[in-house]
């Protein structure tokens, strides 16, 4: 069986009409998609925690600069622009039916394929916003340019030292608290103390890593088999297979025929997003802004939840011809019992079918299962 059978969703070409139950659990899906993000919101807006820090700290002593890339854009290039983008190619480009059996209706296809690319990025944008929210708000990291966002009162350093052995050995530190700042700006301040993980780095890489997954598994933008175990069935050395051709008739193929890199255009295309993202991470160094280290958790807090979100909907890169999975099935749209077979795609129907298929008979102990 090739791989796009084994993966064709067939849900969408078995079933006249969409179950109502079907289509709540997905608005539901979408419900708690939002919600997430809301609460992301919530923790963006609320005061965290504020770290104590050293007036001699020159990790902390950077000027502080407007932002190279503003939020804003961000959120316009890692939301916006994917979600632009799948819209385009799922209503444009979409055309094909994956399903062996019955024929699907285009547009049924292609909202379905417009509705799992946006939930994916829905699961990987607020998946990463909701975490990146609430580990700043926990940790309190002041930013590199924190000294200049304070404004600290060096004639009254006595009243808010919290810590440190700068008053008993000459050469040891002074921690202090936010409330030696002078700054009247408490909205700058406030931000300061954001630096742990980059919501930059996090919010570009879930939006652009995942519109590049996306794209690279709708056009086919992958190695020739890479690293799969069923090269060394298909792929040998001075070996050669017989494949059928178009007109019916067999011919002899050899293993440099089985596969063909991508055009290289569509390799740009498919990197444009993550030179983006890379970017976006370089100007917070740049600015200011973060250490290093926020950069680089914040890159894999988005990476993380941008492969997330791909393989909770989409077939993996080079697997399934470009298709996502298909909907849930209608008696499984909002829970599976443990022990059930199929997963969330099945039904008891083919349960049964493969409890029939799979069982055999035991001259002494009767009907097993295999």
């Amino acid at each position: 069986m090739s791989s796009t059978a084994q993966f064709s969703p067939g849900v969408l070409g078995n079933v006249k009409h969409v179950s109502k139950r079907l289509t709540c659990s997905y608005i539901f899906d979408w419900i708690i998609i939002v919600c997430v993000a809301a609460a992301g919101g919530v923790l963006y807006k609320i005061r965290g925690y504020q770290h104590a820090f050293s007036l001699t700290d020159a990790n902390i002593s950077y000027p502080l600069k407007p932002n190279t890339v503003s939020i804003t854009v961000v959120g316009i290039v890692a939301f916006l622009v994917p979600a632009i983008v799948i819209l385009l190619v799922s209503l444009l480009l979409t055309d094909r039916s994956p399903s062996e059996g019955r024929p699907i209706s285009p547009w049924r296809r292609r909202l379905w394929e417009l509705n799992a690319g946006w939930l994916g990025l829905g699961v990987s944008l607020a998946g990463a916003f909701f975490v990146t929210s609430a580990l700043k708000d926990l940790v309190g990291k002041p930013r590199p340019d924190l000294l200049a966002r304070c404004d600290p009162d060096l004639s009254n350093i006595a009243a808010h030292i919290v810590g440190g052995l700068g008053q008993k050995l000459e050469e040891a530190p002074i921690i202090v608290d936010i409330g030696i700042c002078k700054t009247s700006d408490q909205a700058t301040l406030q931000d300061g103390f954001a630096s742990f993980p980059s919501g930059h780095s996090s919010f570009s890489w879930s939006g652009l890593l995942y519109l590049t997954l996306w794209f690279s598994a709708k056009f086919s933008i992958t190695l020739p088999y890479p690293f799969s175990r069923a090269i060394h069935d298909i792929v040998l050395d001075r070996h050669s297979r017989i494949v059928s051709s178009h007109s019916g008739t067999l011919k002899r193929t050899t293993s440099r025929d089985v596969g063909a890199a991508p055009p290289v255009y569509l390799l740009v295309l498919a990197f444009v997003p993550v030179g983006a993202a890379l970017y976006i991470c370089a100007s917070r160094w740049a600015d200011y802004q973060h250490h290093g280290f926020d950069i680089i958790s914040g890159s894999l807090i988005g990476i993380f939840f941008a492969w997330f979100g791909f393989r909770c909907y989409h077939i993996p890169v080079g697997c399934g011809d470009g298709w996502s999975w298909g909907p849930r099935s209608h008696d499984r749209a909002l829970y599976i019992l443990p022990g059930t077979r199929g997963g969330f795609a099945g039904s008891w129907e083919q349960d049964n079918l493969l409890s029939t298929r799979n069982s055999y008979v035991d001259v002494e102990l009767g009907p097993l299962q295999r």
